[in-house]
């Protein structure tokens, strides 16, 4: 009796020595949704929790809202910010004018975003809190956001500015049920909204 050969496994790409560019991410067929480039790593995402997709929609009616007509608001669109990263921010206001009008756009440039924003993750806690936040930072990106989920299940906003003599972000407040701001533009989010969604 002769021994069973074994299953054939899925194949897995092998990365290029130096890693791989934006321009592998952005061109590479069958990449699953929501494919980020960080540190020239292919990262891919776990499916959403609804916690995670309520509070982007929460985000996102908010921000559009009372957003000045130079600005546009996009959710889950690739950022690139050089050749080795490209994040995709759950949500991000853009500088219109870095925004084409093509329906078949996949990315905007760093310099455009205004505000990036990140709603945390279990399987990306250390992304979202810790690499992500040094990306957009470096890139010069002003403002950005963290949204944690609270211990009472609503999303908590913890809001940073950066620091130009830095380099780095400092926090400048952390927002329960209600994000009420005036930079980068008059901002009123209810947070609580999530629950009657």
């Amino acid at each position: 009796m002769t021994a069973a050969k074994p299953q054939a496994s899925a194949s897995w790409p092998v990365p290029p020595p130096d890693g791989y560019t934006v321009d592998d991410l952005l061109t590479l067929p069958d990449l699953p949704p929501h494919t980020e480039l960080i540190d020239g790593s292919l990262v891919f995402v776990s499916p959403q929790r609804s916690f995670h997709s309520l509070t982007i929609d929460v985000l996102m009616d908010g921000l559009r809202r009372t957003v000045p007509g130079d600005l546009r608001v996009r959710r889950e669109m690739t950022v690139v910010i050089d050749k080795r990263q490209g994040p995709e921010p759950d949500v991000c206001v853009l500088r219109a004018e870095g925004v084409p009008h093509a329906e078949n756009e996949s990315h905007y440039r760093a310099r455009y975003v205004v505000l990036a924003v990140e709603v945390v993750s279990a399987d990306s806690e250390r992304r979202d809190r810790e690499r992500k936040p040094q990306l957009y930072a470096q890139a010069g990106i002003r403002h950005f956001w963290r949204v944690e989920r609270g211990e009472d299940g609503l999303p908590v906003v913890h809001v940073y500015e950066l620091d130009q003599a830095t380099g780095a972000y400092g926090l400048t407040g952390i927002h329960h049920n209600q994000v009420k701001l005036s930079v980068p533009y008059d901002i009123d989010i209810d947070l609580t909204a999530v629950e009657r969604l």
